[in-house]
């Protein structure tokens, strides 16, 4: 592995090409047509959690039947009583002017016969709020960004660049650096994957956009490249994290063995009317939460869950046979496709469904302008703890947190951005005293043994001892990948195994710590 000998200049480096990266990078290249903005992501230019989002962005777009005030408490509801109201209200009332921008960027939303928007309705909400382009709706948004991003001239897009780690005072003055103490960010070092080189990248300001840890569970829906690299890459460079014990599982993921990851059945199929069922057939959700079927997603997650442990099956059913199937088809053509390629005609049969990790709720923190504790140090979207969220998110929330605090960020750099200097005396990747001789199977190995440890003690319902268990066992796994990374020559395999151990760890120290049940956290011994 060579560190390549020359310092790549930029004004933004943004880190992540999902909802937040991009929307960021397009806001500050118009606001300051001078400037350079570049763009790294470890993969290809639309590979991120974004990308498969099914469900769609809400926000209160017919005041004739819904309202801020309704949006609002249904938010702050699902967080369970630890959301930032303020922060909530915030984005709640930004929501319609941010939804307006992706369309005239080009988002192509679905619309009913008269021509007004499709408004579509999920688990938590009690209006229909959710603006949708069929079940792929993150896929449509990328695209639009996506060409945007294409057409802007002072925008750079370098994929196959993984980021490692974040250039601080820690590498400028070969000092240690203190978690509440006075730290600045200068750029990041960045794995070139196609030269095999690392490279050095020296901004003034920097936003961290990488998404979620999905990767630390045996059973996920985010996509193979959510391993935590921005949580972890900030928690080195010593940023306050917090709510790591806060993990979403998605309720309905298809239940379908060896497929990796999980293929969602969207939760707007339940709010199309589709009944959950367990294993016998009998419906369940009338014993768990007044609201049934359309309860918030730690509610109906842990009643599935209690329903499998309680029968002793791998998985339960969602109904949709009563659905009007032309209208299904039209609104969902993904999962009818999946569904048929497994031999599943709703119209017959119902569809194998079991909860599966989908979200964090917690992470980087970051004030409403996206600042982190780190000066010259964004971040936004599913990377940070913005307060939006609370305790659990609610449905078709978070690329809405990630325009709307993009936004932000944005324009708090229009005053302060042409006050802030450029970095100086950048130090080079150090590489000497690495060897090549690494065994692939040894990454492999622990990966895999990351998720196990995860998926076992850390899940849906924790308890002290199974808490206890995953310490020690990460414990283990973080020296034996100290190790690695210290003398084996780097690749993009190691450094997120490194990344995933450091998430998972954080996930069960925060959950050490919670004493109380709320939302995404669930401990037997709190009961």
């Amino acid at each position: 592995m060579n560190a390549e000998k020359k310092i790549h200049k930029t004004d933004f480096l943004v880190i992540g090409s999902g909802i937040a990266g991009l929307s960021f990078a397009l806001k500050v290249a118009n606001n300051f047509k001078n400037a350079t903005v570049t763009i790294v992501t470890k993969n290809e230019k639309n590979e991120c959690n974004t990308k498969y989002a099914q469900g769609g962005i809400s926000t209160v777009w017919d005041k004739t039947v819904d309202s801020f005030e309704q949006h609002i408490e249904d938010t702050l509801i699902a967080g369970d009583g630890l959301c930032d109201e303020k922060v909530v209200k915030m984005v709640v009332e930004s929501a319609p002017d941010r939804l307006r921008e992706l369309i005239e960027w080009g988002t192509q939303f679905d619309k009913t016969k008269d021509g007004s928007y499709s408004l579509g309705r999920e688990g938590g909400h009690s209006q229909d709020r959710v603006l949708h382009h069929k079940d792929i709706t993150g896929a449509e948004i990328e695209r639009a960004l996506l060409q945007q991003v294409e057409n802007t001239e002072n925008i750079t897009f370098l994929n196959y660049h993984y980021a490692i780690d974040l250039i601080t005072e820690h590498q400028l003055k070969q000092k240690q650096t203190k978690r509440k103490g006075k730290i600045t960010c200068y750029g990041a070092y960045v794995l070139d994957e196609k030269k095999n080189c690392v490279k050095t990248f020296s901004a003034k300001v920097t936003m961290l956009a990488t998404g979620g840890n999905g990767q630390v569970y045996s059973t996920t829906t985010n996509p193979v490249i959510a391993t935590g690299d921005g949580i972890a890459m900030a928690y080195r460079a010593k940023a306050e994290i917090s709510d790591m014990e806060f993990i979403q599982f998605h309720p309905t993921a298809l239940y379908n063995p060896g497929e990796y990851p999980a293929f969602l059945i969207s939760e707007a199929v339940r709010g199309e009317g589709a009944i959950l069922r367990n294993y016998n057939g009998d419906r369940f959700m009338h014993n768990y939460d007044d609201r049934e079927e359309l309860a918030s997603r730690d509610i109906v997650a842990r009643a599935i869950d209690r329903e499998l442990k309680k029968n002793g099956t791998p998985n339960v059913y969602l109904d949709c046979t009563h659905i009007d199937y032309n209208a299904f088809k039209k609104h969902f053509p993904n999962i009818t496709e999946k569904c048929l390629s497994l031999g599943i005609d709703i119209r017959k049969k119902y569809i194998p469904v079991c909860p599966a990790q989908h979200y964090i709720c917690g992470g980087v923190n970051v004030s409403k302008k996206g600042k982190t504790s780190i000066k010259n140090l964004y971040a936004s979207g599913e990377v940070t703890r913005s307060g939006l969220h609370g305790a659990n998110r609610l449905a078709s929330n978070s690329l809405l947190e990630g325009l709307v605090f993009s936004h932000n960020a944005a324009e708090s750099l229009i005053k302060r951005f042409p006050k802030i200097k450029s970095p100086t005396n950048i130090p080079q990747w150090n590489d000497s005293g690495v060897v090549k001789n690494m065994e692939k199977i040894l990454i492999t190995h622990d990966r895999n043994e990351v998720k196990t440890i995860m998926s076992n003690y850390v899940g849906i319902v924790r308890s002290n001892e199974r808490l206890l268990r995953a310490e020690r066992r990460l414990k283990g796994l973080y020296e034996d990948n100290k190790r690695l990374y210290d003398y084996s020559e780097l690749s993009t395999d190691l450094c997120e195994l490194r990344n995933l151990i450091t998430t998972a760890y954080l996930i069960t120290q925060f959950s050490k710590n919670r004493k109380e049940n709320k939302g995404g956290f669930y401990s037997a011994d709190l009961v």
